[in-house]
Parts: structure tokens; sequence; C-alpha cells
């Protein structure tokens, strides 16, 4: 071979390791690619060397033998200390190759070990804790060939650390029988070794701490002490035999500082002293410790004794208070000690490492096991199966966390390899990195970059998954419930419903029956979600209303893969929806037309109203898509529902937004897309266009201040195209009108929208539309003092050049003198207002929009202030009544104190009416105007308006403080200012 050849496979130094293959037996060209196939080629080469100077024969025979050959180079190019560990008694190489037989009859036999009447196993004569390490070692050449010679480390990483932790089970096993013969030759003392951490769930490394606690049968009186006694002894000298000085070198430190009490407490227990701690003493995470608890050495009944007294307070843990926080806090306190030098190179203790893994998984066992016994696993990757197989985290993240996991903890071994040595640090230096890399794979890895890179890849993967998971409100959630209140069908399930709210538990346990009824994965996720949603619906003004809603939510997108994970999965969605459901039949009824809206409950910016311009955008897309006419016309009417729906969600999650936009924004949009729409329509039926029309928005839509349930009040302007006459182009603009009225408030599954003509010149009896002149013509001859002040509210939709005119033309009317005769108008109107359109029965002071300190009053108060003084303070000429209120205010035109006054009553009475839209779903009726008196109407709306369940006294006395308040400065204002 050369030189080239050998930097090819992996060689660093191929000149010198030319040389020394020369000085190998047989074929070089095989030595080559079995240790080019090695972690590190030149120092397999280099050991081998060694080797072969310490026994030529020994080399000479695996020169001949490929297999062999194979696994000791794999062996002595991955560890220099297990290869020093060969070289200083060659004999020890033949461990590599030959098959061990079970490994706790290999280790007892290293002791001599035999069982003695008492059932005890306990160590011949002449054995001594050397035998017992150097068995030890031979079992872990031969399974650390097997590892290193795999073709995929993470694949076989599973069966590594169980062969690991079953050599540690034998060792300890071996340790005990050498203590018994110096201590308690008859083994009348029972004793157990518990394993705990890695050693428990069997997943251990090469070099671990290897934590444990020892647990003795119990006596009674002067019997358990002197029993005790002898069982501590024993529990010292079998950590000693592992641990302890002797010419073998000590294997693993054997701790049992995860007692109770730590170094401080008792080496040894009696089960019943365990129990005791657990039950006064124990803090969070010593139950979280005892999740891996599994008896490995020792006396066998007494140790599935243990395993079963602890189960309880292990799978109780997660509903003590405060629980899910402080196994968060502690996962926090770990990472913020570690040493800033080491932080990023920290492989099991830091950010995206494997802690984070095993925090996440070892939460979620015990906040879901306490119901669900399949989650009662010691094995992390088991865990993660089992909660992925149970529906409490997705397929893909589970899958995603166990490749990381196997990934981590194979970097983790082969860190851990080289010298032997307990370190969780990712190599500092590219040398060392690309050894890693290569014994990671390397084709996969060829050099440090790669190693790094993939490292730093899988780490940031983690710990999105750990922030995401470890954190979900509804593992807190979860953890909060009561045992009785997790299991939905328990005994007294019924009456539980009644006391948390429920007013039909029958009603509500059919419900709950048909969402988790079968096998399907589905029922799985909400059996596991329900619990928390009940009680989560039930602080909600109608729970009954809220389950009914999820499960016809449920039952019509249930099977949509993105659902219910992102109700599981989430660390909000699930909650607002809980939140929604029981105080808004609206909203029920939007998402029931319109369910993947329940996707938005997981990004604030998706509750976020959309820009007008966005929205015109996508409007004229979709118009020109469809040529359609009714196809445009819906797409039109869909984008007013969708934004109707987001509106709608974002108030019901942040509170009614009274002087928010959105919905006069959608209508905008809606009534330019069905302008278009119909243009486009006429002038196909003439050939071109013979009008171009405009709308003006009027009344609460002209000052953008309408609500879920307001027709778009507009007056229609046109102006004649090309060669059209006047008659052409009225008929055409009354024809486009007329189109525009029908394309909205076409009865669909989406929203329509009333378009509302009635405020134009002369009223029904008047042309749909008339040119800028005509009604300027209007105005000068005819105008009446009451269209005047509703000019004060015209707004021009859009930015044509025709609506803009328009919109001077009524800035010009309202804005003119106004005459004594007109103030006395508009107050002979507002009387007679007062006295005929209030409704019969009706509580004038629950009135919000025409009882005393209601809409009306605010909107007249500041309406007559614009007109009278808008002329010379252009501040004034605005269409918003909070605008106005303001522009009066800092004008001095009204008090600040006033002014807040009439601010509050307004903002209150229009959340009011918006409540009472989403709490009812009724878009239409005199109710909807009125604060309500009936308790169950009373409580939805308190519960919307942020009062809660219990606020409705507070919110009946808010508003009629608030209207009274308001009617006084009308009053003042109104009626009294000349």
């Amino acid at each position: 071979m050369t030189p080239d050849e050998l930097r090819v496979v992996g060689f660093l130094d191929p000149r010198r390791a030319l040389s020394f293959l020369d000085e190998l037996p047989g074929e070089r060209s095989e030595w080559a690619r079995d240790m080019g196939a090695c972690a590190d080629p030149d120092q397999a080469l280099l050991q081998m060397i060694r080797l072969h100077e310490a026994d030529p024969g020994l080399v000479c025979a695996l020169a001949g033998d490929p297999s062999g050959r194979r696994r000791v180079c794999a062996v002595l190019g991955a560890s220099q200390w297990l290869g020093d560990y060969v070289i200083a008694d060659p004999r020890r190489a033949a461990a590599i190759n030959e098959e061990p037989g079970e490994v706790g009859d290999a280790l007892a036999a290293a002791v001599g070990a035999s069982r003695v009447a008492s059932g005890a196993l306990v160590a011949a004569g002449p054995a001594c804790a050397d035998d017992l390490r150097a068995a030890y070692r031979r079992v872990l050449l031969h399974l650390a060939a097997d590892d290193l010679t795999s073709e995929d480390p993470e694949a076989v990483m599973p069966a590594v650390g169980r062969r690991i932790a079953d050599l540690v089970d034998a060792t300890l096993q071996g340790a005990l029988a050498l203590a018994r013969r110096d201590i308690d030759p008859r083994g009348q003392v029972p004793i157990a070794i518990i394993a705990m951490g890695k050693t428990g769930a069997r997943e251990l490394n090469y070099v671990s701490d290897v934590d444990v606690l020892y647990v003795a049968r119990g006596q009674v009186g002067e019997e358990e002490r002197e029993t005790l006694e002898i069982a501590t002894r024993l529990a010292a000298a079998t950590a000693s035999a592992c641990s302890g000085p002797g010419n073998e070198a000590p294997l693993w430190t054997v701790d049992a500082n995860l007692r109770p009490e730590g170094r401080n407490g008792a080496l040894v227990r009696t089960i019943e002293s365990y129990r005791r701690y657990w039950q006064e003493w124990a803090q969070a995470w010593e139950f979280q410790a005892l999740l891996k608890a599994r008896a490995c050495a020792g006396d066998d009944e007494l140790g599935r004794a243990f395993e079963e007294a602890a189960h309880p307070y292990v799978w109780s843990a997660a509903t003590r208070e405060g629980f899910v926080e402080a196994a968060r806090a502690m996962r926090r306190r770990v990472e913020d000690n570690i040493s800033r030098s080491h932080a990023s190179r920290e492989l099991k203790l830091g950010r995206g490492g494997l802690r984070d893994v095993e925090f996440t998984v070892q939460l979620l066992q015990l906040v879901h096991g306490r119901t669900d016994a399949f989650l009662r696993v010691p094995s992390t990757l088991d865990a993660i199966d089992a909660l992925s197989e149970g529906g409490y985290i997705a397929r893909s993240d589970a899958a995603d966390l166990a490749s990381c996991y196997r990934f981590l903890r194979a970097v983790e071994h082969r860190t851990q390899l080289p010298r032997m040595r307990r370190t969780h640090l990712i190599p500092a230096k590219d040398a060392e990195l690309r050894v890693l890399g290569r014994a990671m794979g390397s084709r996969r890895f060829p050099d440090a970059a790669s190693m790094s890179a993939a490292i730093d890849e899988v780490r940031e993967r983690v710990r999105a998954l750990h922030e995401d998971v470890f954190y979900r409100p509804i593992v807190a959630a979860t953890a909060s419930l009561r045992d009785d209140e997790v299991v939905l069908h328990a005994e007294g399930a019924r009456d539980r419903l009644a006391a948390i709210g429920y007013r039909d538990p029958g009603g509500a346990l059919t419900h709950i029956a048909a969402l988790t009824r079968g096998t399907t994965r589905r029922a799985v996720i909400q059996r596991h979600l329900l619990p928390v949603f009940i009680s989560w619906l039930a602080a909600g003004a109608d729970p009954d209303m809220g389950l009914r809603n999820f499960r016809i939510l449920s039952e019509d997108i249930g099977d949509s893969h993105w659902y219910l994970a992102l109700l599981r999965d989430s660390g909000v969605a699930a909650r607002r929806l809980m939140r929604m459901l029981p105080n808004s039949h609206w909203i029920a009824d939007a998402l029931a037309k319109r369910p993947e809206a329940v996707a938005w409950l997981d990004d604030d910016a998706e509750l976020a109203p959309r820009d007008l311009g966005r929205l015109g955008r996508e409007l004229r897309a979709l118009i020109e898509r469809h040529e359609d006419a009714e196809d445009a016309a819906a797409r039109v009417r869909a984008v007013r529902t969708r934004e109707l729906t987001r509106c709608a969600m974002s108030d019901l999650l942040a509170g009614i937004d009274p002087r928010g936009h959105a919905i006069a924004d959608a209508a905008d949009t809606a009534l330019l897309g069905a302008l278009e729409i119909a243009e486009r329509e006429e002038a196909a039926r003439w050939g071109s266009p013979r009008a171009r029309v405009a709308f003006i928005a009027m009344g609460r839509y002209g000052g953008r201040e309408c609500s879920y349930a307001s027709d778009a009040d507009v007056i229609a302007v046109h102006e004649a195209v090309g060669d059209a006459t006047p008659a052409d182009a009225a008929a055409s603009a009354t024809a486009i009108v007329n189109r525009v009225k029908k394309l909205l408030g076409s009865a669909t599954s989406q929203l329509g929208l009333a378009v509302d003509l009635d405020l134009r010149p002369e009223g029904k009896n008047g042309p749909m539309s008339r040119t800028v002149e005509s009604h300027r013509e209007y105005a000068r001859r005819w105008g009446l003092t009451w269209e005047r002040q509703a000019a004060v509210r015209a707004r021009p939709i859009g930015d044509a050049p025709l609506a803009l005119r328009a919109g001077q033309l009524f800035e010009e009317i309202a804005y003119g003198d106004v005459s004594p005769a007109d103030l006395r108008d508009i107050r002979l109107l507002k009387a007679r207002m007062e006295n005929e359109r209030l409704p019969r029965g009706i509580e004038p002071s629950r009135h919000v929009k025409l009882g005393p300190g209601g809409l009306t009053d605010v909107e007249w108060t500041i309406q007559l202030i614009q007109m009278r003084h808008g002329r010379i303070t252009p501040s004034l000429r605005t269409p918003s009544t909070t605008g106005a209120i303001a522009a009066a205010a800092r004008e001095g035109l009204v008090e600040p104190s006033d002014a807040d006054t009439l601010l509050e009553a307004w903002d209150m009475a229009t959340r009011i009416r918006a409540a009472n839209v989403l709490a009812t779903g009724r878009m239409s009726g005199v109710k909807l105007d009125v604060l309500p008196r009936d308790s169950t109407e009373l409580r939805a709306l308190a519960a919307i308006l942020g009062y809660g369940s219990g606020g409705l006294n507070a919110l009946e006395e808010d508003w009629l403080r608030a209207g009274r308040k308001a009617r006084d400065v009308m009053e003042r204002l109104f009626w009294e200012q000349q």
C-alpha cells in the first residue's frame, strides 16, 4: 500500500504507518483495512505493535483470523485504556473474541459463589475483589468489541446499555457474595441492592457511578438494630469490592447518596423506614429518582417488596402541591450550576443534553403514569415509546426524541471509551473530535467539523423538544387534578361534574363517553385531555354547552392529524379553546363552519387583525381567479366571515376592543370586492363600463365602530364612464348597487352582509345612487338637519377619486353653520327618539343604546359639538365618536373629566353589545342592545367581559354607574349648551 492509500483510509501519519505495518505478520493491506475502520487508525497500529512485542504469537494468530483481528483492532483503536490493559497481560486479549456466556454465571464463578441454606450467595474462600474485577473486564472487553464493530452505533446503543447494566448487576451480586463470606457466611441477614438512575433503567455508560440504595428485612426491637448493623457492614464491603484498593484497578464508584437524607442518612434501612421517610419528609426529586428503582442484587423477594412499596409513592408524586414547578425548577438549577467554561461542551447536563430528554420524559411519566400503568417503565427509550403509543406526545416528536437520545448516548459512550474515564464533556480539540466522529461512523463524520455540527444540530432539536413538551400547560394542569378527577368513568363522576358546575351531568357523561369510546388514537388522546378540559370548561359560563361544542368540533375534525396534536402539544391552544366554547354560541357556530380556525389559537399573530391593504390584495387576487360572479362573491363572503371569526376569537381571549376597526375593515373589503364583481358583470353586459360607483359608509359603520350584528349603512354615488348618458349611467349604477346587495346578502354557510341604503336622500323613495353634483344640489335645496348630522359619520370606502370627492362633499354638508333652528331640530329629534324608539317592556337603564347614558346619548352629544365647531376646528372632522371626543377635549370644548365619562360609557356599551352577540349567537333582535336580567345570559356576558362567573352584580353596577354619569354629562352638554 502507498502512503496516499493509507491516508485515504484514515491514517494521519501514513509514512510511519507504512513502516509499522511492515513489522506485523500477514498482509499489511488487511491490517490497514481493519485499522482504517477504527476510531483512531494510528493508535490502533501503535497499540498492535506493542501487543506484538508483548506476545508475537497472539498477533500472528490474529493475522490469520479476520474476525478476531477486526475486533481487536476496533478495541485498540477506540480505547487507549483498554489497549494498555490488554497489552499489560496479552492473555486478556482472548476475552475480546470469546463469548463469556451468561454474565451472572460468569461473575459468580469468578468468586466461586454458591448458595447456602438460606438461599444467599456466598463466595469461596480464596476469591478476592481482584478476581471479580478481572472477570468484569473480561466481559466488558467482549461487549466493547461487539459495540465497536457494529455498523450502527446508535442502533445498538440500547442493547449496549442493557448489557453493561446486567454486567454491573452481576458484579454487585458477586461483590455481595464476597462481603457475605467475610461478614455473614450463613446468609442470615437478608439484604437487597436497589439500582437507581441509569443502572436502574438499564441504560448505563461504560464508565459511570453506580447509584444504589440498600434495604434490609425488618426485625423486632434489638434484633433489628443488629440486623441493620450487619447489613450496613455488608453494604460497605460490597462497595469496597467494586471500588476499593486492589491489584486490579477499581471498577466504578458505588454511590448511595440518593438514600434518604443523603450522606447524613443511614446507609441501610428497612422498608418500613423508607415508607416513613417517603410519607413525611421526601422531596419531589426523590420520587422522580425512585422512578428508576430496580432490585438488582441480593435477596430477590426483599427487592421486589421494596419496588412494590415504592410504587404508590412514585405514581402519586405528581399530585403533590407544586410538583411540576419543582421538577422544572430542579432542571433549571442543574443547568445553572454548570461551569461556564464547560456549558457549551456539557453533553449530559447542558442545554439540549441528555438531561433535557430524561427530565422531559420522566415528568410526563410521573404526571400521566398514575392512571396509565403502561408508562411505568424505568428505561427512557421504553418510556418514549409508551408515551407515543399512549398518545401523550406526537409520534413524530417521540421518534425525534428517541433518535436524538440514542445519538447522544452513543456519543457519550465513545467519549468515555478512550481513557475509560467518567466524562460527559464533548472533546474540545479537533483531533479528539475527529476520533469521536470516526467512532460514530467514519463515512457520516469523517472530520471534526462534521461531528461538531451534528452534535450541535441534535442538541438544538432536543432543546426545542424539551422546551415545547416540558413546559406544556396541559402537564401542570393534569398534575393538579385529584386522582378521582383524572378517571372519567369512575364512581361518583356524575356528582363531581355537578359539583364543579355542570347543570346536566348525565348529558356531560354522554358526551364524554362519545369522545372517549373505542381504541382509536383520537379516543386515546381525548381520554388524556378530557379530565383537564372538563375542569377548564367548568370555569366558563356554561360548561355543558362548552363540552357539547367541543364534542361537535372534535367529531367534525378529530381525525385531522393536526387537531388533537395541537390541543395536546400547544402551550396555549387548548386552554384558549376551552375558554371560548363555554361562553360563546357565536364562536361555536363559527368554528363548526370553519374548524381550521382552531389552529390560529396557537399563534398570537394569527389572532391579530389583518391589514386592510393585505385583505384588499387577497380579494383582488381571488376575484381575478374566479370569473363566475357567484363563485367570486362566495370567496368575498368567506374572507369577511374568516376575519369576523378571527376578531371574535381575539375578543373572547384578549377582551373586546371597543375601538377596534377589524369588523369595519372586513366590511370595507367585502363591499369593495362585491363592487368590483358587480362592475365587471355590468361592463360585460354592455360591452364596456357605463358607470363607476363608490360607497360612503354612514353611521357607526362610517365611524369604523360597527359590531358583529351591524348592517353596512351606506350611500352610493356614481359617475358616468366614457360616452354613457346620465340616464344610462344611473341605470347601470342602480344595477351595480342592487347586485352588490344581492352578492353580499346571499344566504350561505358564510355570513352575509346586509347593505342598507336607507340613509340616502329621500330614503327608500329616492334613487339608489346619485352623482356627487346631484347630492350637492339635494343638500343645498332640500337637505334636512338630521341629514347634516348623519353626514358627520360619513366616510368614503376606498381611495378611488370618486369616493374621495364624495367624502369632501359630505364634510362640507356636515360642517356648515348651525342655526338656532337647526339646534332646535336636533334636540326635538333626540327627545322624540327617547320617547318613541325605546322598545316596550325594556328597562331604559339597561338599554345600552337608547337608554340613559347609552350610545345615542354619547354620540348625539359629541356630534352636536362637531357640527357647531367643526367648521373652524378641523380636528373635530372625524367620523369616529371616540376620536371626536378626544379632539374636543384637546381643543378645550369638553372638560377632560367629562370626556373620560363619555368614553367610559361608550366603550362599555359597545362591549356589552358585542358580548351579547358572541354569547347568544343572535345577529338581530332588541335584546342585543340590552344588559340582560336573566342570570344565565348575564353569566355568559360577565365571563366574556372579564368579570368571571361571580361578577354578575359587578357588571350590572358598572354599567348602571357609567350610564348614569354619562347621562349627567349629556344633560349639560347637549341640552344646556347654547
